[in-house]
Formats: C-alpha cells, sequence, structure tokens
C-alpha cells in the first residue's frame, strides 16, 4: 500500500506541473515530424534567444514519437542552453521550471521515480526561490515559453498565445524577444497578405520593429503590411534582401516572408531569382531548396494564364525531388505538388499518376492526411483527368473520415454544390450520402 501511496503522490504532484507533458499538446504523428523539421531548420544562431525553449519543445516531440533516449539528450540541451541564454551570477532561476517539469515527466515514464522526484524538488525550490511578481499568475518565464510552444501548434492556439505573451510581458516588461515574438502571433490572426492590419495592431508592429533593429523576419512582416496599406516598397525591399542574403541561414531570418512579399507586392520572377540565389549562396541548406520549391508551385500551378516553359517546370521537379527526401518524414503535400507539377510537364505526365498511386497504396497514414490525399486526388481526377464520377467517390471517401479540417469541409462543399445543380447522375447517391453523414 504504501508505495502504490507514493506513486500516486508522485503523480499527483507531475499533473500539477506547467511543462509541456501538461499543455495539451497533442498533435498526430505527421504533425510532430513537421514540427520537428521547422524547429531545425530554425538553427542555433538566429534562434538563440529561443534555443532553451527550441530544445525543449523537440525534446517533447522525441518523446511523442517514442525516443526517451532522444527527448532526454535534448532536453539536457534545453538545461545547458537556457542557462547561458540567461548569462546570470546564478545557473539557476525560473527559466528552467518548464524544463524540469519535463524532465520529471520524462523520467517517470521511464519508471525512474527517484530521478522524477528528484526534479520535482527541483521545481518546488525554484518556484519558492523565485515567487511570480503577480501572485494570480504564472511566473512570466514559464508564460513567455508557453506562448512560444502554443505558436507552434496551429492557429487554434494563436490567441491563447497571445494571451500567455501579454500576462508574462505585464511582468516582465524588458523582454524584447518575448515584444517580438507577442506581436508576430497578434500579426498571424490576419491574413497579411490579403488585408491590412488594423491601426492599433499595425502601431504595435511598428513600434516592437524599432526596439527589435537586428530582427529581420519582424522588419519584413512589417514592410508586408506597409505594402497591404498601399506604400511603396520596391526600395526597401530590396534593401532588406540584401541584408537577409548575408544572414546565417535560418527560418527566422527573414526569407520566406520575403519571398511571399515578393510574390504577392512586387515580382513572382523577382521572388524566383532572389530565392535562386539564396541557394546558389548556400547550395546544401535544404531549408532554402524548399522555400526556391515554394516559388516554383506559385509560379507554375497558380498562373494559368499560360503555360510554364519547361525549364521551369523541370527545375521545380528537380527542387521537389531534393526537398522531398531532405524532408522525408514530413513531405506528403509536396509529394501531391510535385504529381501536380508532373501534369505540366511536356514530356513525363504519367509520373503523376504513378506518385498519386503509390501515395493511395500506403496503409499506415493517420486520417488527417489521408482525407488531404482524397481530397486532392479528387481534385487531380476531375481537372486532370477529366473523371467526375471517380472524382466524387473521392471527395465523399475525404468526408467520410471523421476528422476536422478544411479538406473535409472542402469535399462537403463540393458534394453540395454538385447536388445543388441537380445536372450529375449520382446527385441521388450525393443526396443520400450526405444525408447520412449529418445525422
Amino acid at each position: 500500500m504504501g508505495a502504490a501511496r507514493t506513486q500516486t503522490t508522485l503523480k499527483t504532484k507531475l499533473e500539477s506541473l506547467q511543462c509541456h507533458f501538461m499543455w495539451n499538446l497533442n498533435p498526430r504523428r505527421s504533425k510532430l515530424f513537421l514540427l520537428s523539421d521547422k524547429l531545425e531548420d530554425i538553427g542555433p544562431v538566429e534562434g538563440y534567444n529561443w534555443l532553451g525553449h527550441i530544445y525543449n519543445l523537440q525534446g517533447y516531440i522525441h518523446y511523442q514519437l517514442g525516443s526517451t533516449k532522444d527527448a532526454l539528450h535534448f532536453f539536457s540541451r534545453a538545461a545547458e542552453a537556457l542557462r547561458q541564454m540567461r548569462n546570470t551570477v546564478s545557473e539557476e532561476g525560473p527559466w528552467l521550471v518548464v524544463n524540469y517539469g519535463n524532465l520529471a515527466w520524462l523520467h517517470y515514464q521511464m519508471g525512474e521515480q527517484t530521478e522524477s522526484q528528484t526534479y520535482l524538488s527541483k521545481v518546488d525550490i525554484l518556484l519558492n526561490e523565485y515567487p511570480s511578481p503577480c501572485q494570480e499568475e504564472l511566473h512570466p518565464e514559464i508564460c513567455a515559453e508557453k506562448a512560444w510552444v502554443l505558436m507552434k501548434f496551429g492557429k487554434d492556439n494563436i490567441l491563447l498565445a497571445v494571451q500567455y505573451f501579454q500576462r508574462a510581458i505585464r511582468m516582465q516588461p524588458d523582454m524584447t524577444e518575448w515584444h517580438s515574438s507577442h506581436v508576430l502571433a497578434l500579426v498571424s490572426t490576419f491574413k497579411l497578405y490579403k488585408t491590412k492590419l488594423d491601426a492599433n495592431t499595425f502601431e504595435k508592429l511598428k513600434i516592437a520593429k524599432k526596439h527589435d533593429p537586428d530582427n529581420l523576419y519582424l522588419a519584413t512582416i512589417y514592410l508586408a503590411a506597409c505594402a497591404a496599406r498601399g506604400r511603396k516598397i520596391e526600395g526597401e525591399a530590396c534593401q532588406l534582401a540584401k541584408k537577409i542574403l548575408k544572414k546565417p541561414v535560418s527560418s527566422y531570418n527573414g526569407i520566406k516572408p520575403l519571398l511571399k512579399l515578393y510574390r504577392v507586392y512586387l515580382s513572382l520572377d523577382e521572388a524566383l531569382d532572389l530565392a535562386e540565389e539564396a541557394v546558389e549562396r548556400h547550395p546544401g541548406e535544404r531549408y532554402l531548396k524548399r522555400c526556391a520549391a515554394i516559388c516554383y508551385k506559385k509560379k507554375i500551378l497558380l498562373h494559368r494564364d499560360s503555360p510554364p516553359e519547361q525549364m521551369v517546370v523541370d527545375r521545380a521537379i528537380s527542387l521537389y525531388k531534393d526537398v522531398i527526401d531532405l524532408y522525408y518524414q514530413s513531405s506528403l503535400k509536396r509529394k501531391i505538388t510535385l504529381a501536380n507539377i508532373y501534369v505540366k510537364s511536356t514530356h513525363n505526365q504519367a509520373k503523376a499518376d504513378e506518385i498519386f498511386e503509390e501515395l493511395l497504396d500506403q496503409s499506415e497514414q493517420e486520417p488527417g492526411d489521408r482525407q488531404m490525399l482524397y481530397n486532392y486526388y479528387a481534385k487531380y481526377l476531375h481537372l486532370i483527368q477529366r473523371q467526375s464520377y471517380k472524382s466524387i467517390e473521392y471527395y465523399m471517401r475525404a468526408a467520410a473520415i471523421q476528422h476536422p479540417s478544411v479538406y473535409r469541409g472542402n469535399s462537403i462543399q463540393i458534394l453540395e454544390k454538385i447536388r445543388e445543380r441537380k445536372r450529375n447522375r449520382m446527385c441521388r447517391e450525393i443526396e443520400e450520402f450526405l444525408d447520412n453523414l449529418e445525422d
């Protein structure tokens, strides 16, 4: 009974911790691979201010993917990075609370109760020694890390991330990176490249840029916001491009939003030239190949007024093949894109069918991924193969998967439109399917 009571007490204490294991972060496996790749692409130089948080999240991801060894490795790196980042007299501080909580949970899951209890005690010591400035709030260091993590877990969590950043800043207003990330989270709630920011958010972005002048990602987002308000930005964009190309390669250095800025407000061809220059400067960097591949996708698939030149299609195919290999665990959507690019080729269109058939034959896909595949394949069947009845079958398959997503919503919407037109011989079948779906 004593051992059982100890186990229960330990579990209760663990469940009261503020750490990744207790933040309801439960993405599907494919999302974990995608997140891991994104964190790796930040790099240690441009992501220095968040390096401890990056390693903490990597550790949690590796645990969720089944590797306690890799999880322990990253949690240990996180602790060291957090100590170095704060650069204080004491190596211990409130910035380690989340990390120690993660380690307490990990050792518990590994069956190492003594080690788990050790880290629980460390958390207690830190919370007692460094209480929150506001009794009703979590410590600002915890709020900031929780906010940063929530930003990585989709749009549904963005508003909550904004709130946690606000709490952290209110209690500890001198952290520049918190202000910058708070504003970026706030901006991400808008469709920046389609609509302009409201005056209040724009002013916050302007102030954040002024206080964080070396943050070129922030500078790029600010320039995009200016362009959305009608400002001429050609000269500023060119100067910003020169600065970004000199920075270490990172998803935080601003290259991706800059390329989108060029595509939306300046010139797609100039965006392609800029992307190719970046790849030429750093031919071994996968992130730059990924950015260039996106530009070629936009050139080929979204501009249908004139067929793309074969050399453009060939370059896109080459880039996507490389990117798929370099991001092997998170490339389902890229494979679908590659298939759609092959359709535009003058000599290799059959490869599109091969890719789709290969993907459809894979049985280990998660429901959300399967849904996405069925939706894209239905469009391919309808628009390219002109097989409308078969495309309806795959829209139904996508809609039948009980997983909330844009792909399910789009499939249902298309089926409803077909039913409303009443011109298709499958209308009755579609109506029965939709009626059953609503039940």
